[in-house]
């Protein structure tokens, strides 16, 4: 007994849903990632501040709205593709003015897209909140090819109203360190130098360009202790890629005793050896800009 039109149809329609889950699983091992890996589509595993969570988890559910949206809409293309294909010369009953459709049509993008922007107005505002007292200030300034962190010497006793603010500059030979104390609001007020950069933290999800004549600022909180690699992320010229540096967390005690280290003389990698951290950069490293080197 031949098996019915609709029976076949049914056949092929779970064919397609079966190459199209092949197809992905097969992109996402082809592509050397594991599942955890395709979940979290490139972004940081860790986020070490409450503004980063925010961002991160607006980003995941937004991700899975979207390939919720696109699997219906690629199911009824399938199921259009595989009813409705020709089956002969005869033309096929033609509807038109469908009001129940075209609400759904209309109705449904409007929500989606009321929901998304309500979410996002809200956490820009978390985002890009600065409190009128932040716990530390510290001031960024970019140059070609280089940044220099500057905190206030007073930070540790503010008392101490003579002593100079503590300055921590790189160059060519050593990556500029810029230590944080964790569970502090820490505002960055930002100027350039030259052009325009941009200080950015891939794993705080967040940059903020460095424009001459314009002080920008942005405040974060960062919970958890560690080394996190900054670039700039606006292309500044020859050098742009190579201009990095590295945020260390670290406790509110360690950060202290490291501010004094630095008012009593100590440099950079000494003050952060005395903390118990490493002196030098552990998440990227300096470029060797000798191009007769590079061509021995």
């Amino acid at each position: 007994m031949a098996a019915s039109p609709s029976s076949a149809a049914s056949r092929r329609f779970s064919r397609l849903i079966g190459l199209s889950v092949v197809g992905a699983v097969l992109t996402t091992v082809l592509a050397g990632c594991s599942v955890e890996d395709a979940f979290y589509f490139g972004w940081p595993r860790t986020q070490p501040s409450p503004q980063s969570e925010q961002m991160f988890d607006m980003w995941i559910y937004s991700a899975i709205a979207a390939l919720a949206v696109g699997v219906f809409v690629w199911g009824l293309i399938f199921w259009c593709v595989i009813r409705y294909r020709k089956k002969g010369e005869e033309l096929p009953p033609q509807t038109r003015y469908n009001l129940p459709m075209e609400l759904l049509f209309t109705v449904t993008p409007f929500i989606i897209i009321a929901v998304l922007f309500y979410y996002t107005a809200i956490i820009q505002s978390n985002v890009t909140k600065v409190d009128e007292n932040p716990d530390q200030t510290i001031q960024v300034t970019a140059f070609k090819w280089n940044w220099q962190f500057q905190y206030p010497a007073t930070g540790t006793d503010p008392n101490a109203k003579d002593a100079e603010d503590v300055t921590t500059t790189g160059d060519s030979d050593i990556i500029p360190i810029l230590v944080v104390p964790t569970g502090q609001n820490i505002r960055f007020l930002e100027d350039s130098a030259d052009v325009i950069h941009s200080f950015w933290v891939p794993d705080l999800l967040f940059k903020r360009d460095v424009i001459p004549g314009v002080t920008n600022q942005f405040q974060v909180t960062i919970n958890i202790p560690g080394a996190y690699v900054g670039r700039c992320a606006e292309l500044c010229g020859t050098y742009h890629s190579m201009m990095n540096f590295e945020v260390r967390a670290v406790p509110l005690d360690d950060y202290n005793a490291y501010i004094q280290h630095r008012v009593d003389g100590m440099t950079t990698q000494d003050a952060l050896s005395a903390i118990g951290q490493e002196p030098y950069a552990v998440t990227t490293k300096p470029f060797d800009t000798d191009r007769q080197a590079e061509q021995g």
